[in-house]
């Protein structure tokens, strides 16, 4: 009888680990991979010698919130086809949510040093990793192998992503597969995916997205920590100067300074509901709130505006 690892009485995190101890290679078929999960696995794969096949091939299925899979459904032209434009937008939608695993949660030093030798490892080509896109894929299956002649193959199959919370934390539903045959069955199911045209490897772009965030080796200098805060702090007024234009029989009567305040100006009384005009005395207040309440007039039809000497607010 197969045992049942429920992350409640039994967790396949701690099956995963004891049988990798004494594995030569893996293979892993995961709909979801959490990079810094990564780090609960990879100290027992440090014995693996690639040049003898010692190597571990992530393969991970697309997946797609309820409401996107609903659209497609009702969608009247059908499914969408494979092709070579469908492959780039998949690829860099799934980069993206890789770039924006790394931006949840407070980095710590064991997170980070598991995403360092997760680059290493993706890097050596000890850990490959393919993105499987000929159709969705939500199969979760472990297959470790072992040079035993009596059990040459592990399997796990059941309901645990590649995740913390899929390994030991949620309530999940897994069983181990020792039967032979059973499990070259599932090796063969494997292979045939992870050899299909639009199995493609994202090994190198995993490890770029890596080595360019937080955990990367080498430490910024401390002026690209400026320039980052720098370039938040400013992102309403680039929102602001983008978004608003000055009345032509105005323009020519401010100042560059002038015209860039009001439509920052702008931005945040149309974002916020008031606005503050502060400034030395003699730089054209006046002038630019007068601009100010055009521009407002213009864009959203705001005809009551109460102007004082330093300040602008809607009624």
């Amino acid at each position: 009888m197969p045992r049942i690892f429920d992350n409640i009485e039994h967790r396949l995190l701690d099956a995963l680990q004891s049988t990798l101890k004494v594995s030569q290679r893996a293979d892993f078929c995961v709909g979801y991979f959490n990079l810094r999960g990564w780090r609960d696995l990879d100290p027992l794969m440090a014995h693996w010698q690639r040049n003898s096949g010692g190597i571990c091939r992530l393969m991970i299925g697309m997946h797609e919130s309820p409401e996107s899979e609903l659209r497609k459904r009702l969608n009247l032209k059908g499914a969408e086809e494979i092709d070579q434009a469908v492959v780039l937008h998949l690829k860099a939608r799934v980069a993206r949510e890789f770039r924006e695993q790394l931006l949840v949660g407070a980095p710590s030093n064991a997170d980070q040093e598991g995403l360092r030798r997760l680059s290493a490892q993706l890097r050596s080509g000890t850990l490959v990793v393919k993105l499987f896109l000929r159709h969705k894929l939500h199969a979760k299956l472990y297959l470790l192998y072992r040079d035993d002649p009596n059990n040459p193959i592990t399997g796990f199959l059941g309901s645990s992503n590649l995740t913390f919370a899929g390994l030991s934390g949620q309530g999940e539903l897994n069983v181990d597969v020792l039967d032979q045959d059973a499990c070259k069955k599932l090796a063969r199911w494997f292979e045939d995916r992870w050899q299909d045209r639009w199995c493609l490897d994202i090994s190198q772009e995993l490890a770029d997205i890596i080595d360019e965030s937080w955990a990367q080796a080498e430490m910024l200098p401390p002026y690209y920590i400026y320039l980052k805060m720098a370039y938040h702090l400013s992102e309403e007024a680039r929102t602001g100067l983008s978004s608003f234009r000055i009345p032509g029989d105005l323009r020519n009567r401010l100042f560059a300074y002038q015209a860039a305040a009001v439509k920052i100006a702008a931005h945040h009384l149309n974002k916020r509901g008031g606005v503050l005009l502060g400034d030395v005395v003699g730089l054209g207040k006046t002038l630019m709130a007068t601009t100010l309440a055009r521009v407002m007039q213009d864009d959203f039809g705001m005809e009551t505006l109460v102007i004082c000497p330093k300040h602008l607010v809607t009624m």
